[in-house]
């Protein structure tokens, strides 16, 4: 009987697609009872045959499916549409889970078995990469004082803890029932990076009550090397995006009032950064400079 249904949405990471699909055929789990679905949001990269090579050669059930480039929360709500699961798992394609993954996802829906109980496991950086600063910042300084992250993940804050809120409602490694998806789907207004996920988390949470129990156990390791580069991107994306987050959800201040938006714009002006690079380089300069690029996606968006 299918259990689980593991849904990987992918764009143009053929490489690391291949890995990701390789330690999911390395589950201590019977092969017959999870499937796991790659939604090709548009590739243009050997994604295709790389999944085609792994359907002849491993001993999982992989299906494939293709859309145009859309973003990831339209290719999920697609996937969700042929799963066969009824506990569905979201990871990455840059996302290598544990041989148990399966198995400690599923024994939590065992034991947590209501419509609106959910399952989020732990992600951390693969060990054969080279964490920097700035990924160190990325998971634990995202804060002024640079101890409590949240741009990428922000485990840190959940050390002890059962549960987690909608701000930790990390498609990289989570599992939930597929009813209540089907309820819920991701708003597809949310085509580019940022706020899809927590936007979900959130809805649910307000309109299903939603408990997102935490296992440190559901370990997978993020197999992406990160510098400052791609910093501007991100925070220009999440920046943009805000505005519908915040017309949906105005209680939550998402878009920051005018007085904090004067406050980034002079900690990130390009004397501030100056400063801030020579007396704190991985820390409270990673934070400014988030920030401008933040604000710069806020004007944009309006």
């Amino acid at each position: 009987m299918m259990q689980l249904s593991i849904i990987i949405p992918t764009y143009n990471r053929s490489a690391a697609l291949k890995e990701c699909l390789k330690k999911l055929n390395e589950q201590d789990f019977m092969k017959n009872e999870f499937e796991v679905i790659v939604i090709d949001d548009g590739s243009t990269d050997s994604t295709k045959k790389v999944v085609e090579n792994a359907q002849k050669k491993l001993s999982i059930e992989i299906n494939y499916l293709y859309q145009k480039n859309q973003g990831q929360g339209i290719a999920r709500n697609y996937a969700l549409r042929y799963a066969k699961g009824k506990i569905i798992a979201f990871i990455g394609d840059d996302i290598f889970v544990l041989p148990d993954f399966v198995k400690q996802h599923l024994n939590f829906h065992r034991k947590y078995k209501n419509e609106n109980e959910a399952v989020l496991g732990f992600i951390a950086w693969d060990p054969r990469l080279e964490v920097t600063p700035f990924m160190e910042w990325l998971t634990n300084g995202s804060s002024v004082f640079g101890r409590f992250g949240g741009h990428q993940f922000a485990f840190e804050k959940l050390e002890g803890k059962k549960t987690a809120d909608y701000n930790f409602f990390y498609t990289s490694n989570i599992s939930l029932k597929k009813s209540l998806l089907k309820k819920h789907p991701f708003d597809s207004r949310f085509s580019s990076y940022g706020w899809e996920d927590i936007e979900l988390g959130y809805r649910l949470t307000k309109k299903e009550n939603l408990i997102l129990y935490y296992n440190p156990m559901a370990i997978a390791y993020h197999f992406h090397q990160l510098d400052e580069s791609g910093l501007e991107k991100r925070m220009y994306q999440i920046g943009k995006s805000a505005h519908l987050f915040h017309k949906k959800y105005p209680e939550l201040g998402k878009v920051p009032p005018k007085w904090k938006q004067f406050v980034f714009a002079v900690i990130s002006s390009r004397p501030a950064l100056a400063i801030l690079k020579r007396i704190d380089p991985e820390n409270l300069y990673f934070y400014a400079l988030s920030k401008r690029y933040y604000l710069k996606g806020i004007k944009d968006g309006r």
